[in-house]
């Protein structure tokens, strides 16, 4: 997507038209915080949000907002939030584990959960900050953790590890901007922010999305003093040689299954395994949906002139 000044009133459908691939109706305030493009308040939101549904282009149930025709979202939002807050219990219980793995310096909750949109026996996506020189040997471990879940039935999905030094994402796109300003911090919120001022692009797209959502979950400190010991113990050149062995195996691993992509990075810094692709494929689907209603609207008026 190529950013441009949209009018807001453009703004607002080009957000509602994203959250709509996810089956996801938005409230005023969401689609203040994740409207794409334009700086606006919360105020200015709910004024034009009144006037564009008397142009019948937007939706209201109750206090959310959808495309027309699309207004059965709210009861699939109301029925994933309850398969969600079933969830957060145990997303929080293992993510503060998570915290307390040697080498992890911020865990945030990401994907469906972190906007309570998740259907039955979904996974719990982790974004995982680590150490410099530790981010496979910390994998490696979180991995014993992910297998002690797995028997008890939860799906944890550590999907995206990146080193402190690294912070800046060089893929720049609305899809990483939105995952981005979703995640909930839950350990580390100091280097949450880091990670935040690092990306300062995101707000190019999403610019009043500034710090992490409004959810009250009080994050845990990602450094407690009881895993200390275990990394000075690994912060030597043992340590330093088990890293290099496993980052190489994994790599030569990952690699095999699938080519790099902006998607798929590995490296000593990164370890991003979203191997579905999803990211290209909201984007394509979001292209052709805003594309798709250009053309209708640019056929209205053609028909419009026509009676002229």
């Amino acid at each position: 997507m190529t950013l441009s000044a949209l009018p807001l009133q453009d703004a607002i459908l080009q957000t509602l038209t994203y959250s709509d691939i996810f089956d996801y109706p938005l409230t005023a305030p969401e689609i203040h915080r994740y409207l794409i493009g334009i700086p606006t308040n919360l105020e200015t939101i709910r004024e034009t949000l009144t006037n564009v549904q008397t142009t019948r282009q937007i939706a209201q149930t109750g206090e959310y907002f959808t495309l027309p025709g699309r207004e059965c979202l709210h009861e699939i939002r109301a029925r994933r939030a309850d398969h969600s807050a079933r969830l957060w219990p145990q997303a929080l219980h293992y993510g503060r584990r998570l915290a307390g793995f040697p080498f992890v310096r911020m865990v945030a909750i990401t994907g469906t959960l972190a906007v309570n949109n998740v259907e039955h026996s979904a996974d719990v996506d982790y974004f995982i900050v680590t150490h410099p020189g530790r981010l496979w040997l910390c994998r490696a471990l979180i991995i014993g953790l992910v297998r002690v879940a797995a028997r008890a039935g939860i799906v944890l999905c550590p999907n995206f590890f990146l080193s402190e030094n690294a912070l800046a994402l060089p893929d720049r796109s609305l899809y990483i901007a939105r995952e981005m300003t979703q995640m909930i911090p839950v350990a580390g919120l100091e280097m949450y922010q880091r990670l935040r001022q690092a990306n300062r692009w995101v707000l190019d797209y999403l610019p009043n999305a500034d710090g992490p959502p409004p959810v009250k979950i009080p994050p845990t400190p990602a450094n407690p003093p009881s895993k200390r010991a275990l990394e000075t113990i690994l912060a030597t050149a043992p340590g330093t040689a088990l890293e290099r062995w496993e980052m190489n195996r994994k790599i030569r691993k990952f690699t095999a299954q699938a080519p790099p992509s902006n998607e798929i990075r590995f490296s000593a810094e990164r370890c991003q395994g979203h191997f579905d692709g999803y990211g290209k494929r909201t984007l394509e689907a979001f292209e052709a949906r805003v594309g798709g209603r250009r053309a209708q609207v640019e056929m209205r008026n053609s028909d419009e002139l026509g009676n002229l």
